[in-house]
């Protein structure tokens, strides 16, 4: 029973991961705003070291054994975990940042997709916005979930249910490839805490959904097959057919007053007005 309740924190340790969620939704918010045609994905990581130190936190992705940089940022077929470095981005690449912070022992974890602005072939754009459109709307189904929730599966459900509903790969003409191997997670006073969140059904109903879970909804989509490899630098995860990877992430916690989303500046509001949710501030 020990085990079950760690899973779930009282109002003051909620609290205190408001500030690192901000945090991290702006490290975020500084990427995408230099994301263009030219820059490096080390360049963009500099930005968000910088944001998230100016604010008096540090990277949690640097404190992970083995891991040096501030972010993971993954570009078209690179799914997740890709590390920054010298990639120029094109235009049209599909690229997706992910980012943490941690601010008095506490966590904050989110990601998000972006298209690099440019002249780029359209009907590539098109596709690649819509697996990105599909992944982040899966991504708020699950969060909106999470409001009524029982239990985990009930927010797995509903991640697969979106993406199903999206309908066949522009790419692939086959539904949408979810990666299993990959979820989401409880977070608090490490980035990464149980219990996991699948992004589809599987026959286990989880733990139950209660106010103190504190979650990262993270899917991970595909335009083609769910199957992947991790490259040779030991982190980068990547599609084996070469299609299209995108990852959405919010950081999201249930209270006795209702849901609020950590790493969204709103609280989440604008993701959730179209289920008819409006979040309630912890504080």
């Amino acid at each position: 029973m020990a085990f079950r309740r760690s899973l779930y924190k009282s109002r003051a340790q909620l609290e205190a991961m408001i500030e690192p969620g901000l945090i991290t939704a702006a490290s975020l918010a500084a990427v995408r705003a230099a994301v263009r045609p030219g820059i490096s994905t080390g360049e963009l990581d500099a930005i968000a070291d910088r944001v998230i130190a100016d604010r008096g936190a540090e990277s949690n992705f640097k404190l992970v054994r083995g891991y040096h940089n501030t972010t993971c940022i993954s570009v078209n077929d690179q799914v997740v975990h890709g590390i920054p470095g010298s990639r120029v981005l094109q235009p049209g690449d599909i690229v997706s940042i992910d980012a943490g912070a941690q601010y008095r022992g506490w966590n904050g974890d989110s990601a998000i997709t972006v298209i690099v602005p440019g002249e780029a072939d359209s009907a590539l754009v098109d596709a690649r916005q819509a697996l990105s459109d599909v992944t982040e709307g899966s991504m708020w189904a699950g969060v909106a979930a999470m409001a009524t929730a029982k239990h985990l599966g009930d927010i797995s459900a509903a991640i697969e249910d979106h993406i199903l509903a999206g309908g066949p790969s522009v790419v692939s003409g086959r539904p949408y490839g979810i990666l299993r191997e990959y979820v989401g997670h409880g977070i608090g006073r490490k980035m990464h805490e149980s219990p996991s969140l699948f992004n589809y059904r599987t026959s286990d109903r989880g733990a139950e959904v209660r106010p103190g879970l504190v979650l990262a909804i993270e899917p991970m989509v595909t335009a083609g097959s769910d199957q992947t490899y991790v490259e040779d630098d030991d982190w980068t995860v990547t599609t084996t057919d070469g299609s299209d990877g995108s990852h959405w992430e919010h950081s999201v916690a249930l209270h006795d007053g209702g849901i609020w989303v950590l790493t969204a500046p709103d609280g989440g509001a604008a993701g959730l007005a179209p289920y008819g949710i409006t979040p309630a501030p912890i504080a």
